[in-house]
């Protein structure tokens, strides 16, 4: 699994499969953040499949859906919220990471 730290607790990635989510929970990993609207692409795994594979792993999941340079300040703060609330490290991801990072980044200021 290859993602990018953006902090001590939260780091990014593209797209997850729902086969490393145990992986994250042995990393230390808490929870996850899909930024990616369902739908976005074909064949990408709908937040409803990655709520109940997370939670079989024991892992939190919350879907902020945004799409690209559309993130409004609600977005932010729930972003922030998610993150603050987490009880361990945080995987945030969209197609890219891009997305996720730039919340990552707003939500701090």
């Amino acid at each position: 699994m290859s993602f990018k730290a953006v902090s001590d607790k939260v780091a990014v990635s593209p797209q997850i499969s729902l086969s490393v989510l145990d992986e994250l929970k042995a990393e230390g990993f808490t929870t996850v953040i899909s930024n990616r609207p369902d739908n976005e692409e074909p064949g990408q795994p709908s937040f409803a499949d990655v709520k109940a594979a997370a939670e079989a792993a024991g892992l939190e999941a919350h879907h902020i859906p945004i799409r690209p340079g559309q993130a409004t300040p609600a977005d932010v703060a729930a972003f922030g919220k998610a993150i603050d609330d987490a009880g361990g490290k945080v995987l945030a991801f969209c197609k890219s990471g891009g997305r996720s990072q730039s919340l990552f980044e707003a939500s701090r200021r």
